[in-house]
């Protein structure tokens, strides 16, 4: 089953997609599902994919791992540091801001902020219970989704010398306008699809979002449910899908044979590792980018499609 929320109020009206039409869900909307609410589906309409929202506008939770463990390798290798042997074992996860903007809404941008976008499969759950074990975790998982992580690679370093986690670094993300069911899927706790990211028309990143996963997203929200429950309605993301090359290199550009990268971070430390120092510009105001998923040559989610502009304040 297809998801998709459409503009009616701060949380919008869920609709099922189905074959170019979408048809109205009696419980309302994505929270009320994910919590369980009624299924019955209403008459058809039609379908505008520009007119989506996030698939969950706003979320009770946003949880958000690194289980791709290999863009933590990388950034620890760009600064000649030591990888922590238990970040192989045991998940890192940082609690984020629970509110997402729509697949086509701009990226607020200033010129010290060092604006990054970052692709990511992301799960919704219904409720989980305080110590879930992986395999509750997993029939807790209710739909999966893209996530546009975006990071202030500008502000991070002065934040997280604070010894206190991100704020400032961490806005708003984005959600793809359709969120999928896992029997609709070719999903086994990894998604089994290559995660496409576009800069500006070029691309960016062909990876595999099924490989290098170190930890499966059961694994995440059981870890994310250790201490406490999880209300339906979570979001738990799977950090930056990043791959190694075959031969063990830390990853070639898709324009060099290889599958590029999620995110710039990762392809300026590539670029650091291999030259000495980082080539590619953050995003600037004018920048656009594009994020999708596919597999069999099928689109998973529809695609999330930002434009940079310059941050002003609001009036």
């Amino acid at each position: 089953m297809r998801l998709a929320t459409l503009p009616d109020g701060p949380d919008g009206r869920l609709v099922v997609v189905e074959d170019g039409s979408a048809r109205a869900i009696a419980c309302r909307t994505m929270l009320a599902w994910l919590d369980g609410g009624d299924a019955a589906l209403g008459p058809e309409e039609d379908w505008q994919p520009e007119q989506a929202m996030a698939c969950l506008p706003r979320a009770w939770q946003f949880l958000d791992g690194s289980a791709y463990v290999n863009h933590v390798a990388l950034v620890r290798q760009a600064r000649g540091a030591e990888m922590p042997e238990r970040f192989w074992h045991d998940p890192l996860m940082y609690q984020g801001l629970n509110l997402f903007t729509g697949p086509r809404d701009p990226i607020p941008s200033a010129p010290d902020w060092g604006t990054d976008l970052e692709a990511e499969v992301a799960v919704l759950t219904g409720p989980v219970p305080r110590g879930a074990t992986p395999d509750e975790a997993a029939r807790a998982i209710r739909a999966i989704c893209l996530l546009n992580d975006i990071s202030l690679r500008g502000l991070i370093p002065d934040e997280l010398g604070k010894g206190f986690g991100f704020v400032h670094s961490k806005p708003a993300s984005a959600l793809s306008p359709l969120a999928v069911t896992p029997d609709a899927l070719p999903y086994d706790g990894r998604l089994h699809a290559t995660v496409h990211v576009e800069v500006n028309g070029t691309k960016l990143g062909e990876t595999r979002a099924g490989e290098d996963m170190t930890f499966d997203f059961p694994t995440l929200v059981a870890h994310a449910a250790k201490t406490r429950d999880l209300p339906a309605g979570t979001v738990i993301g799977s950090g930056t899908v990043s791959n190694r090359d075959p031969d063990g290199g830390p990853g070639r550009p898709v324009d060099a044979g290889g599958r590029g990268y999620s995110c710039l971070a990762e392809q300026r430390m590539v670029e650091t590792i291999l030259d000495g120092q980082a080539r590619s510009p953050w995003l600037r105001p004018g920048d656009r980018v594009r994020i999708w998923a596919e597999a069999d040559g099928h689109d998973l989610f529809g695609v999330i499609e930002q434009e940079v502009i310059e941050w002003h304040k609001l009036d």
